[in-house]
């Protein structure tokens, strides 16, 4: 019996492994985070082809459970050029973020108990699937922030003696 002669198709090395496409660095200062968790994107149309393409903003987008469902709000994923009708899509429009129903449970308990806050801090794709790492933060006033900034420069400078000293 003769073998099929189907060929297999070389592996596109951007559909595999982890490839970050956004990140958002004012989160980290803005805010004391706390854990991380690691949700599913649910996109619709020409998203994932903007999204391959970087064309996605961070800045001022949040996390939120309302209804027993996550949600992403505020970010914003610019309009593909070429997908138009079907394939079209609102740019900020509120996204549904893939959750296990008990980590939605547990994340929901801590917003509500602890008063933190849900924050987005970056969009990658592994393994060819949309992901996007979210960060449980409690928000820092601005003496935090210059607390934090003088101790991250402080070991900065002990880095560089200790490397002239060797």
């Amino acid at each position: 019996m003769p073998r099929s002669s189907k060929k297999k198709k070389p592996q596109d090395p951007a559909h595999f492994g982890n490839r970050i496409v956004a990140q958002n660095r004012r989160a980290r200062h803005d805010y004391e985070i706390l854990e991380t968790v690691e949700a599913g994107l649910e996109l619709v149309g020409g998203e994932v082809k903007s999204l391959r393409a970087g064309r996605v903003q961070l800045r001022d987008s949040y996390a939120r459970i309302e209804g027993g469902q996550a949600l992403l709000l505020k970010m914003n994923i610019a309009a593909y050029a070429q997908a138009t009708g079907f394939g079209a899509f609102s740019p900020e429009r509120t996204r549904r973020l893939l959750l296990h129903r008990f980590e939605i449970d547990r994340l929901a308990g801590k917003l509500e108990q602890d008063r933190l806050a849900l924050i987005p801090l970056s969009v990658y794709f592994k393994n060819g699937l949309a992901k996007v790492e979210l960060g449980l933060g409690r928000g820092r006033t601005m003496y935090d922030k210059r607390h934090v900034l003088q101790e991250r420069d402080a070991a900065m400078e002990m880095r560089r003696l200790h490397a002239e000293y060797r």
